[in-house]
């Protein structure tokens, strides 16, 4: 047997982006953020326990004080002026052919592109300027004699001055319109593409007997697809190098093992009665998989590129999606005994258990900020390295690809069904 196909389909636009656009257009909103560490700020910051702005409960719009006008800030999103709308090809083919009685071997192939997929930019910035910063351990104190180097937007300062009494400093992103923040550049230039291929045998149901098992190897690739999560968009590292960008997918899981199964015996027939009472009418089903783990990010926290989005930072040299998370493994088994009290009337008791073995099966757990399972952390404190001060060092983690979390253990649940 051969079943094959071939289709092109233009996906939705999600509404999320659509609402940031509308939302996000630099004149309805206004953001104040204030850096207590930086001097000439100081002379605005509240006093406790008096308010920064007098607002009444509630309010439609408030009004800031003058004083603050000049740290208002806005951020803007919209689509790129040559936005497409995404493109998805999808083909498959399969062969299966019969080898014994009610026995099949199949091989089947999925292809699936990605064309005009939606990234965000940060199109309001500056080009990066390359810096390297030391290295020290997970206690902060003790320099690795080794560097990390990124490309940051803020550009370092070494003379002294109001906003940076103690040099060297990281001065904040000059960016090229002051009186925006991050223009999120909605673009159709990122693609994906994936490969599968699955082996499967199978017997078809005799004798109260079903058994299939399937093995499938696959590879997602794709250049950083956005996904709007909360009107926050996670841009690309750099704007200026969205090629580096490319990397697996989320989704990528290289290898896939299921095996399931059937079993309805009924070891006894007539002139036996009371031992197919007993032993009769069970079904025994059985479903094991197992997969192999799945990319995770080398996250860094504190903004080392300096761009103001803590959630698009990587860790120097290594690409998006560059480590593999730990494989998953479990058995869901379910047991029924069916009860039959009279011709048109039965009872079925079952007895389900998910995860039978109880595996450990581990995860990480990497929030949008990158707080947890970290690969470093980035800190804007000063620090001496093989002496010379840098503005800024590196902290190596201590959890970073240690699991935090687990998919579910054993669970056991227990049923009763009246048939009529």
């Amino acid at each position: 047997m051969v079943r094959g196909g071939f289709g092109i389909f233009y996906t939705r636009l999600p509404q999320i982006y659509e609402s940031a656009v509308i939302n996000d257009n630099g004149l309805s909103g206004k953001f104040l953020f204030l850096d207590n560490a930086d001097t000439t700020e100081h002379p605005i910051f509240p006093t406790y326990p008096n308010p920064i702005a007098n607002c009444t409960p509630a309010p439609v719009g408030c009004t800031p004080p003058d004083s603050l006008k000049p740290y208002l800030t806005s951020d803007l999103s919209a689509f790129a002026p040559n936005y497409v709308t995404p493109k998805v090809q999808q083909g498959n083919l399969s062969l299966e052919r019969e080898f014994a009685d009610r026995f099949a071997v199949g091989v089947s192939y999925l292809y699936v592109r990605g064309e005009n997929l939606i990234r965000a930019r940060d199109v309001n910035l500056p080009q990066p300027t390359e810096y390297s910063y030391p290295i020290y351990d997970a206690t902060g104190d003790n320099f690795t004699n080794s560097f990390y180097t990124v490309n940051s937007f803020g550009t370092w300062q070494t003379q002294q001055s109001m906003s940076c009494p103690f040099p060297p400093c990281i001065n904040d992103v000059a960016r090229p319109v002051p009186q925006l923040t991050a223009i999120n550049e909605f673009d159709s230039a990122a693609t994906s593409i994936y490969h599968g291929m699955t082996v499967s045998v199978r017997r078809r149901m005799t004798s109260g007997f079903y058994f299939r098992l399937a093995y499938t190897w696959a590879h997602a690739i794709d250049d950083g697809q956005d996904a709007l999560v909360a009107g926050r968009p996670v841009t690309v590292q750099n704007s200026y190098a969205t090629k580096s960008e490319r990397g697996p997918s989320v989704t990528d899981q290289r290898h896939r093992l299921s095996v399931s199964w059937i079993a309805e015996p009924r070891p006894f027939a007539r002139g036996q009665e009371f031992l197919a009472k007993i032993f009769n009418d069970w079904k025994v089903a059985g479903v094991m998989t197992f997969g192999s783990g799945r990319p995770t990010e080398a996250r860094v926290t504190g903004d080392p590129n300096r761009d103001d989005n803590s959630s698009n930072d990587r860790l120097s040299g290594f690409g998006r999606n560059a480590f593999v998370g730990p494989d998953y493994a479990t058995m869901d088994l379910r047991l029924t005994r069916k009860i039959q009290l009279r011709e048109r009337v039965r009872l079925e008791l079952t007895a389900e258990s998910f995860n039978l073995f109880n595996r450990d099966n581990q995860r990480h757990t990497l929030t949008d900020d990158g707080l947890l399972n970290s690969a470093g952390h980035f800190v804007p404190l000063d620090r001496n390295a093989g002496g010379r001060v840098y503005p800024a060092y590196y902290q190596r983690p201590t959890s970073f690809l240690k699991a935090t979390s687990a998919y579910s253990p054993r669970l056991v649940q227990l049923g009763l069904r009246f048939v009529f």
